[in-house]
């Protein structure tokens, strides 16, 4: 009889899983956290010397930028335009120029090798704008809004073209006798002086701005 016992009790822990192995969803799940965790460590040795970019602020925004320097630069240049008055009916003989005379202007503190420089066309002109054609007003509001936007852009150096009044008659060439005016009055034009012929010698000046 006790045979037949220890038969029975033997049989019956052939059947029972043994305790200390672990169920087969605990071995994935250990498996999982183990794949995770080394992912992980491959994730952070790659990024090691990755820089985060700094976020951007509004003012850095290109959109931003687009939307208001058009504005600034019309409001600036009608406050410009208010110091360059529009010629009268009779130009003085101390402003009057001819059509073929050179133009040649520096503030004080432009090196005269400066003003040279310019002349010859050692600058290199980065924009242009042409007068011909419009009358003194239009021509006025056309100049200061373009060396607004000029100075905006970073530009050092322009050409402004304004003719030589072959067709003005008496008066003379009024637009260049007005760009020399204006150009005088214009607190951002350090100095200008006549381009050379093949950009127009005596009927266009080169420009140097306030940088």
């Amino acid at each position: 009889m006790a045979k037949s016992r220890r038969s029975s009790s033997d049989s019956h822990r052939d059947k029972s899983p043994a305790r200390d192995e672990p169920p087969r969803a605990h071995e994935a799940q250990i498996s999982r956290v183990a794949q995770n965790s080394e992912d992980s460590e491959l994730f952070r040795a790659a990024v090691r010397n990755v820089k985060p970019l700094a976020p951007a602020t509004q003012a850095q925004a290109p959109g931003n930028v687009r939307k208001l320097a058009p504005a600034r630069a019309r409001a600036a240049a009608r406050e410009a335009a208010r110091d360059m008055p529009l010629l009268a009916e009779e130009v003085s003989a101390e402003d009057a120029v001819s059509g073929t005379e050179a133009l040649s202007f520096r503030r004080p503190g432009v090196r005269t090798q400066t003003l040279r420089h310019l002349r010859r066309g050692l600058y290199p002109v980065e924009d242009a704008i042409d007068l011909h054609g419009m009358s003194q007003a239009a021509a006025r509001d056309s100049l200061a809004e373009f060396l607004e936007q000029s100075r905006l852009s970073g530009y050092r150096c322009v050409r402004i073209v304004h003719g030589k009044g072959y067709r003005s008659g008496a008066r003379g060439p009024v637009l260049k006798i007005a760009v020399n005016a204006w150009l005088k009055r214009h607190a951002d034009v350090m100095a200008f002086t006549s381009a050379r012929g093949i950009d127009g010698g005596t009927g266009a000046v080169y420009a140097l701005l306030r940088a």
